[in-house]
């Protein structure tokens, strides 16, 4: 019998969802981002210059949802595409001023969520932590078959 809350997969989509909603908080009230517009934000704040579609690689978010993110974030003027000298087609993405100033406000807040969320662990399990991680992500990426676009979540 399947035990829910016991299923691994089941607990991490909530505490991945729990930590979204957590630190969500920071910047759904002050600048009105959602999670994914967010996390576009984050990843180009990161490495400017991304695509839409490696932002989507990046994230793990389906490229609808990022492509949807992106447009929003342009509207507002806190990202700027930017067509490719090699390829036309290809369009790289920046920060605008107002992009990068939202980045500089939320980044210092989101790294002190980090540390009040893992403030439970000593270093010795926070690096058990990132190793586990590790194991699994790998894990999982090489148990997803070649080809397939699934964006459906597994719990």
């Amino acid at each position: 019998m399947l035990e829910l809350e016991h299923f691994l997969p089941y607990r991490l989509s909530v505490l991945s969802n729990l930590v979204s909603q957590g630190i969500a908080q920071t910047y759904q009230a002050r600048f009105g981002l959602s999670v994914t517009e967010w996390r576009v934000i984050a990843l180009i704040g990161r490495f400017p210059g991304l695509s839409a579609s490696e932002v989507a690689q990046r994230s793990a978010i389906d490229k609808v949802a990022v492509s949807r993110a992106v447009n929003n974030l342009r509207d507002q003027d806190r990202i700027v595409r930017k067509a490719s000298p090699d390829d036309g087609r290809t369009r790289h993405l920046f920060l605008s001023a107002e992009g990068e100033r939202i980045y500089q406000e939320i980044v210092p807040a989101a790294l002190a969520y980090e540390q009040a969320l893992l403030s439970v662990l000593d270093s010795s399990e926070f690096n058990q932590l990132n190793h586990l991680l590790d194991q699994l992500q790998q894990r999982a990426a090489a148990m997803i078959e070649p080809g397939s676009d699934n964006d459906e979540s597994a719990d």
